[in-house]
């Protein structure tokens, strides 16, 4: 199967839309601890990567950049890495890794299969790690957006 290139497709920065994204994840920040106070962790892993994809693509909006319609958003960043604000461009590689990262801990977190559960593949340190990786990328983008 061919690999399909990520074409950038400009739109007019929606700073509304883009600050929309940004509230959104930060509540999602805080029902984070909730469900890790539950031990949740598969759940806390899919909602840290629910967050970091919002987040990345809300500062895609604010850059004029419609994100495209998948969940890993990191070879969006690095073909507009110039539109990004320039305080964020040295960020350009955390943002990337977290990215492709969460998004293979998402499809675990989400699909079961017949002798496998996500509760029984994620740890309490699983999931300390995603939700720092959230937490840092609402944090770094937030003042931007």
């Amino acid at each position: 199967m061919a690999v399909r290139a990520v074409v950038p497709r400009r739109v007019m920065p929606s700073r509304d839309l883009a600050r929309d994204y940004l509230r959104r994840s930060e509540i999602r920040l805080r029902a984070l601890a909730v469900l890790y106070d539950a031990g949740s962790w598969a759940d806390v892993v899919l909602e840290s990567q629910e967050i970091v994809e919002l987040t990345l693509k809300g500062l895609l909006r604010r850059c004029g950049v419609a994100p495209p319609r998948m969940h890993d958003v990191s070879e969006m960043l690095i073909a507009e890495h110039e539109r990004l604000p320039l305080p964020l461009r040295e960020h350009l590689d955390l943002m990337v890794a977290v990215s492709r990262r969460m998004q293979g801990d998402r499809e675990l977190a989400f699909y079961d299969a017949e002798d496998l559960t996500a509760s029984g593949i994620y740890t309490v340190e699983d999931a300390d790690r995603a939700r720092a990786d959230a937490e840092a990328l609402v944090a770094l983008i937030a003042p931007h957006v």
